[in-house]
């Protein structure tokens, strides 16, 4: 019997090994944030996510208020969902995909010399223009607002559609 709050996958045969759930996390272009919205009821919202390596972590940028933000700062337990591009069988409809859910709980990034730097290495997921970039944080970097999800658990699983 475990202590973990986390089930077991049921359908464990299409459970991802580790490394190859932290390579769909590199890869992700985007994917839903889901918190404890108002009233508590859910609230999922899609962003951008960066994985660092470094530290084991997702980070994610945004506004400095609003809904997200509010949930967050009530509750920091919050999970994000990926699925990759997947591969549609040859002649067919189905496709295989890989999803991957991190569970864990929210840390804001109060340095801002950290957050924005969080920002460009980010930023460089989407635009390969330094220039594009730091004009960017120029214009809006003293308005973001930059935070982490720190994993207590990541799951991932390869799905055939058939």
């Amino acid at each position: 019997m475990t202590d973990s709050p986390f089930r077991p996958m049921r359908r464990f045969k299409q459970q991802l090994s580790d490394e190859e759930a932290l390579v769909v996390l590199r890869a992700a272009r985007r994917g839903v944030l889901s918190v404890t919205g108002d009233g508590g009821r859910p609230y999922g919202i899609p962003l951008n996510p960066f994985w660092d390596d470094e530290t084991g972590r997702l980070y994610f940028h945004g506004a400095r208020e609003g809904h997200k933000i509010d949930a967050l700062r009530r509750d920091s337990r919050a999970c994000f969902t990926v699925i990759d591009e997947g591969v549609r069988d040859e002649g067919g409809w189905a496709l295989t995909f890989r999803s991957v859910v991190v569970f864990g709980r929210v840390e804001f990034i109060e340095d801002q010399a950290e957050a924005i730097e969080i920002c460009r290495r980010l930023a460089r997921r989407f635009n390969p223009s330094d220039a594009d970039i730091e004009e960017e944080i120029r214009r809006a970097g003293a308005h973001v607002l930059v935070f982490a999800l720190v994993p207590e658990h990541i799951t991932g699983k390869r799905v055939h559609e058939a």
